[in-house]
């Protein structure tokens, strides 16, 4: 009996945890590469990116910006033309919860 109300404690501090993590990433909203290009079109002023590398079998490419309070991120196989007044931040990984 106590074995069990073990692994319940276990899964609930599991989900506190997973809870904790998206509290601390805030909303992310993962989109389209063709919607997440239309959402940099929308930003009056130069938007921030930040674009990591990844992939294990096969490179993908990982972008993230904030507009209107909101995390909007997008991978996609191809690397994406980015707006030429686009502020970029290269990071080394870009890490999203599941």
């Amino acid at each position: 009996m106590a074995e069990a109300a073990g692994a319940g404690g276990a899964g609930a501090a599991a989900a506190a945890a997973i809870a904790n993590a998206i509290k601390a990433s805030g909303a992310i909203v993962r989109v389209s590469p063709d919607d997440f290009q239309a959402i940099l079109d929308r930003q009056p002023e130069a938007p921030l990116v930040v674009e990591a590398q990844g992939g294990f079998f096969k490179t993908n490419y990982q972008y993230m910006t904030v507009y209107k309070g909101f995390v909007f991120f997008a991978k996609s196989p191809d690397q994406l033309p980015l707006p030429e007044d686009c502020e970029i931040v290269a990071a080394e990984k870009i890490w999203t919860p599941q």
